[in-house]
């Protein structure tokens, strides 16, 4: 990753974390009962398809690189495993997602979209729609033929302006992902797009200025649906945030069963490991504290809030990866 230059993302002038905080995952720095959430439902299960990919994104979350291979590739079989227990316990699970790393990079990945697709799940590929993806065309074709609107397809795009895109991502990022945007919105995909925006910019002003880039462009994507658009929180856990005690439901008027950890979990495969395991949560795959188990039964047990993560992207930023 070029080290050279920081993130036009990274929070600059900010308190940084006070170290008595996230210590303990049943109390607070305060001393207060620390907040968790049961699972009511698995309804989204992620998987981590590995860390390796085509760019070196100067804020990547997981670290994700050309080099990054501490989330080995995970395998048809190993998914097809939890998809068996899925069914066989009668799960209420709708959404498969899969994540990264670049997704396409992963050499199994065209037939983990079939498996998933065949078995009647709704599927979510996180990708940058670079040359990893634009190698699989005439298979995403004929998933697309075949599927329809059940695959979804979400390309990051760091900003609506080339400069601060290419800042995060790399030199030549930026031409590449709109092509590969163009790419599937030509050819009839489900799309969708995450953003983010920079500190000075309020939300409206990065989506008007999405909104303008994507008619530019004769995108048809929707900046106020959700489903269609997403603009994340920062994330630094470096950053100082408050944590979150049982208290805080009633005073901030949100419920544990809104929070993203009540319905999903992310399968991930930790390198030198002989099996996959579960996380919690997308956002703290390398965490053991968030290792939840090799088995989505294992993981059904609520999740304590005791990472920075928990605090800025779920509770007080209302973000979800679905």
């Amino acid at each position: 990753m070029d080290t050279d230059t920081a993130s036009p993302f990274a929070m600059q002038g900010v308190p940084r974390l006070d170290p008595a905080k996230f210590r303990d995952p049943q109390i607070t720095a305060k001393g207060e009962a620390r907040a968790s959430v049961a699972m009511t439902r698995l309804e989204t299960l992620w998987f981590n398809t590995g860390t390796l990919c085509n760019l070196a994104c100067k804020s990547c979350y997981i670290e994700s690189s050309p080099r990054n291979d501490a989330l080995v590739y995970i395998s048809l079989a190993e998914v097809t495993a939890y998809l068996e227990e899925i069914a066989l316990s009668g799960l209420p699970t709708r959404e498969i997602g899969l994540t990264g790393g670049e997704p396409f990079m992963n050499p199994d990945i065209i037939a983990i979209l079939d498996l998933c697709l065949s078995r009647g799940f709704d599927v979510l590929v996180l990708s940058n729609a670079m040359r990893p993806m634009r190698r699989h065309e005439a298979a995403l074709l004929d998933l697309n033929a075949r599927f329809g609107s059940k695959l979804t397809i979400r390309v990051s795009l760091d900003h609506y302006t080339h400069a601060v895109h290419e800042a995060e991502r790399g030199a030549d990022s930026w031409d590449k992902a709109i092509s590969g945007l163009q790419w599937l919105a030509g050819h009839g995909f489900a799309i969708a797009v995450a953003g983010r925006h920079l500190a000075h910019e309020s939300d409206a002003q990065a989506r008007a200025g999405f909104a303008a880039l994507f008619a530019r462009h004769d995108l048809v994507i929707d900046v106020t649906n959700p489903a269609r658009f997403v603009m994340f929180p920062e994330m630094d856990a470096n950053v100082d945030i408050a944590e979150i005690s049982t208290g805080c439901w009633d005073i901030l008027g949100k419920s544990p069963d809104a929070m993203m950890c009540a319905t999903s979990r992310m399968v991930v495969k930790h390198k030198g490991a002989e099996h996959p395991t579960v996380a919690a949560c997308t956002l703290l795959p390398y965490d053991p504290g968030f290792d939840m188990g090799a088995t989505l039964a294992q993981a059904s047990r609520a999740v304590s809030l005791n990472h920075p993560h928990c605090a800025r992207f779920c509770v007080l930023g209302g973000a979800s990866c679905s």
